[in-house]
């Protein structure tokens, strides 16, 4: 269900990035849900107010939460608007120290169901999908970034949901996996890959040097492609975001802690 536990304890406001992902975040006198985001939200805390989470993995927070992802597309929720009397009861205690952000979401699992099985295969093919259309790039020579530019007719499509040439489970219409996939991740297929790929390249940034080899490395067609994403994404430039001192080093010295 978790993907991972993190602690945060910013100096000033901290530029948070799509990830694809649901937190419960406890701190700064609040519990609250931060739902998935489809462009940067600013964290602005109190100075040295830290913050402590749970990261749900994509696609399974709803089974915990008992609301659909796309209800808390791009809001902050908290735990009592959610969960009535009981939500503020668990909030207080969580506030108090008396649970873990990790213990009051092991608390729910009992009442949780399964994960949908069709939207976490899907889920895993798309999280691959940047991966594999970077390497068939690599493979075609375009590690050379004068030659990143994608050239015409269908590849022109790639690297989106054509490149990856989803095969829906066949007892499942494309029309209804979509729906289901938007419940439990917040939004479509086609934005996650987006998210997905962006979050590839954030991670390889550092060892990546150059934007054009970066877009490559990330599965982009060019870096035209990944300066669009990164200014959608995050409201910055490319250089602006992964050049030091940015938000990556910021996400670096935060680095969440593997559950």
């Amino acid at each position: 269900m978790a993907r991972c536990v993190w602690r945060s304890a910013s100096a000033g406001p901290k530029r948070i990035v799509p990830d694809g992902c649901l937190d419960l975040v406890v701190g700064d006198g609040g519990v609250f849900i931060a739902g998935p985001d489809t462009a940067a939200w600013s964290s602005v805390t109190r100075p040295g107010a830290e913050l402590r989470g749970v990261r749900f993995r994509p696609g399974h927070a709803p089974a915990v939460l008992g609301v659909a992802a796309d209800e808390l597309r791009d809001r902050r929720v908290s735990l009592g608007e959610l969960w009535g009397p009981a939500g503020e009861v668990l909030a207080e205690r969580l506030l108090a120290g008396e649970l873990s952000p990790a213990e009051a979401v092991a608390s729910r699992l009992p009442e949780a169901g399964p994960a949908d099985r069709a939207v976490a295969e899907l889920i895993e093919r798309l999280d691959a999908g940047a991966a594999r259309v970077a390497e068939a790039r690599l493979a075609r020579g375009q590690a050379d970034p004068a030659r990143t530019k994608v050239q015409s007719g269908s590849s022109r499509l790639s690297p989106d949901l054509a490149a990856i040439r989803l095969e829906e489970p066949s007892a499942v219409s494309e029309r209804r996996l979509r729906r289901r996939f938007v419940q439990a991740v917040g939004y479509g297929p086609a934005t996650y890959l987006r998210v997905a790929r962006f979050q590839r390249a954030v991670a390889l940034a550092p060892r990546v040097p150059g934007l054009a080899a970066l877009a490559v490395a990330a599965g982009y067609s060019d870096q035209a492609h990944l300066s669009r994403d990164c200014r959608a994404l995050t409201g910055l430039t490319p250089r602006g975001y992964f050049t030091p001192p940015s938000t990556v080093d910021a996400a670096e010295r935060d680095r969440l802690r593997s559950a």
